[in-house]
């Protein structure tokens, strides 16, 4: 059975957020897909230092230990697909749940060809250039963008105002459908992974 990990990035663990993945999940277990709503919690959450001691340890886990970062990356490692949600502040998604990415992204965290999505949760504006942002760490990392019938995007202000929400929600719906579809044409297919060059050809435009 196909699991999917879906990341609450919220500091409110039963919030706004919550309900949209809370529907998503619901909506996978209908169609036989495990499903876990990990919540980062309300701890600090250390941003990158780009110190490279990750890559030195080849382990796959950042070197600091004193946040949630490592954890999450074995959650990562065990899910066949990710869902990543966040509230909106300031028209970017929460600081914690980005700085989570980076660093498990970048530590090496095994995600390449495994389905993932972005979901924001605001209460009026700012809503398509967080869920881009949140996005935009897939595309570098070889994950296939599952889509909806709309940016996946659910409003809301006080706790439980998004179950009021009825396009987002049925937007979650769809999202968790084309998220099974998906896994389950993987799996069946049995396709290997698309190929990889072996040699990243990195420039900059510094000469």
């Amino acid at each position: 059975m196909s699991k999917v990990l879906l990341i609450n990035g919220s500091p409110r663990k039963n919030g706004n957020t919550c309900v949209a993945l809370e529907e998503i999940a619901k909506t996978l277990n209908d169609r036989g897909i495990e499903t876990e709503i990990a919540w980062i919690g309300v701890k600090p959450v250390r941003g990158c230092m780009a110190c490279g001691k990750c890559h030195e340890n080849g382990n796959g886990k950042c070197i600091f230990t004193d946040d949630i970062c490592n954890e999450m990356i074995d959650k990562i490692n065990e899910a066949d697909a990710l869902v990543v949600g966040s509230p909106v502040y300031y028209g970017q998604p929460a600081g914690p749940v980005l700085s989570l990415i980076q660093r498990a992204f970048f530590a090496g965290a095994q995600v390449a060809n495994k389905p993932a999505a972005a979901v924001t949760v605001c209460r009026r504006g700012g809503s398509t250039a967080a869920f881009q942002t949140l996005q935009m760490p897939f595309q570098m990392v070889n994950m296939p963008l599952v889509t909806s019938q709309y940016w996946n995007i659910v409003f809301g202000m006080n706790p439980g105002e998004a179950q009021l929400d009825s396009e987002g929600r049925q937007t979650m719906r769809q999202l968790a459908r084309n998220m099974a579809w998906m896994l389950k044409g993987i799996e069946k297919s049995q396709l290997p992974a698309p190929e990889v060059e072996t040699e990243w050809q990195g420039m900059n435009f510094i000469r």
